[in-house]
């Protein structure tokens, strides 16, 4: 990586695998009279040699540089964060503009979405959950991402889905049960243990 001087004043930084070849390109190119002088950082390894220029780029934002550089596998937050508000202004606007059935499941869709998962730090891959209340057995999957799919619905943590059987909060952590072993079923509180 190199750095282009005007008057000790950073003015463009670049990747170059022949230096000599790109400073002389550099001064015939648009940054013939731009710069002075120059200093050239080595790195042991290239794997993440782009990301560290884009990184310079952008905290310095050089004059001469007029891409700002992408970092390798990066996510475009502003498109998801824009989704987001608007999916949780949509719910929000139900809740408002709704009768009192309907608020009350708002309140339910806002506390099950706007949580991560509580299973999620426990959870290597999917697996079945039980949970055994008044003569029946009720079945639940966990799935890889810590949520809980429960009847063609997904709940962000235990207790959710132990409320929605016995229709009253209850504690999913002490009443769910998973297959530790063959044969052997135990609290899924026994995972945060």
């Amino acid at each position: 990586m190199y750095a282009l001087y005007l008057k000790n004043k950073l003015y463009y930084v670049g990747l170059a695998s022949n230096l000599r070849t790109r400073l002389n390109h550099h001064l015939k190119d648009r940054h013939a009279d731009t710069w002075d002088r120059f200093s050239v950082y080595l790195t042991v390894h290239d794997e993440h040699i782009r990301e560290l220029e884009s990184l310079v780029i952008r905290i310095a934002a050089p004059k001469g540089n007029r891409q700002k550089g992408k970092f390798y596998r990066a996510d475009d937050l502003k498109r998801g964060f824009r989704r987001q508000i608007a999916e949780f202004q949509k719910i929000e606007l139900e809740g408002l503009f709704s009768s009192e059935k309907n608020k009350e499941k708002f309140k339910r869709r806002v506390v099950q979405e706007g949580r991560e998962p509580a299973l999620k730090p426990y959870v290597k891959k999917g697996f079945r959950i039980r949970f055994d209340y008044k003569g029946r057995k009720y079945i639940a999957k966990v799935r890889s991402n810590g949520k809980i799919n429960f009847k063609g619905k997904l709940f962000n943590s235990p207790s959710l889905v132990g409320s929605a059987v016995t229709k009253r909060p209850t504690n999913g952590w002490t009443t769910w049960k998973y297959q530790r072993s063959p044969g052997e079923w135990v609290f899924i509180d026994k995972l945060r243990q």
